[in-house]
């Protein structure tokens, strides 16, 4: 059991390493659904390079979800408002998604065995992931979180004070694209391996988790490292105890996490 467990272990441990922290800028900005848009953008870029003939892993097939994920970056930037428009950003972030989700949909139906392709972009392919993609995914991690800690004063600000961000002179819009794009690269890597839904779950709920207990950037970002890390590893684990589907065990575990210590901080709260 030990073996079959370990490699999505380490897949998860690595993907909830940039992931959280990715979530932390997801809630401070208010746009919760937009790595559900992008990961469903990536998702349609697959399922069209499987149109085209090549194969899913391929490089030709990577490049094909990172251009549909960069127009999605692109989307989501130039849509950002310092103010309330008459169409939110979360309802464009919304369309995004359902229309990249209608057309995943329509495009699998002309790929032989086209809805075990849908089943597996949204599920992913966890408990059969192999070392040799666990050390290129965190090789490319590791890079990505370099550059992320590069600029992490930059996107902080906009994320969690975007009107001190705007006072400075920044072309939020072309800070936003940067960040998108990175945001888009980090989810394109993951989305073969752990499908649209555990990439929300990676990226929403540990965040989510860590915002219970403080609104501080470093506080947030360890907090949301281990929680990501227990849902992980009880969902794998529930997983093998019980022979259910790894992916949707996951998602549930990191559910019943967030609804754990919601809850025990409402009854903790309530005797204060």
């Amino acid at each position: 059991m030990l073996e079959l467990l370990l490699p999505p272990l380490a897949a998860c441990l690595v993907i909830v390493a940039l992931h959280s922290y990715l979530g932390v800028h997801v809630l401070a900005r208010g746009v919760i659904f937009v790595d559900l848009a992008l990961a469903q953008m990536a998702a349609l870029g697959g399922t069209v390079a499987l149109l085209t003939g090549v194969d899913h892993d391929s490089p030709v097939a990577l490049a094909w979800s990172l251009g549909f994920t960069t127009f999605g970056a692109l989307v989501f930037s130039l849509t950002r408002t310092g103010k309330r428009g008459r169409v939110p950003q979360e309802a464009i972030i919304g369309i995004v998604y359902v229309v990249a989700a209608a057309m995943a949909i329509l495009v699998a139906d002309r790929v032989p065995h086209g809805g075990e392709a849908i089943k597996e972009l949204l599920v992913g392919n966890l408990l059969w992931v192999t070392w040799p993609t666990i050390f290129t995914l965190a090789g490319i991690y590791a890079v990505l979180g370099v550059v992320q800690f590069l600029l992490r004063h930059r996107f902080l600000t906009i994320s969690l004070a975007p009107s001190e961000a705007a006072a400075k002179g920044w072309n939020i819009k072309a800070w936003d694209f940067a960040f998108y794009l990175l945001f888009g690269v980090v989810i394109t890597f993951s989305v073969p391996i752990v499908g649209v839904l555990l990439v929300f779950s990676f990226l929403v709920v540990p965040a989510a988790v860590a915002f219970q207990f403080t609104d501080k950037p470093a506080p947030l970002t360890i907090i949301a490292w281990i929680a990501g890390l227990i849902a992980s590893a009880g969902g794998l684990a529930a997983s093998f105890q019980w022979d259910l589907p790894t992916g949707p065990m996951v998602v549930v575990a990191f559910g019943s996490l967030l609804l754990v210590v919601w809850g025990t901080r409402m009854v903790v709260a309530g005797r204060g």
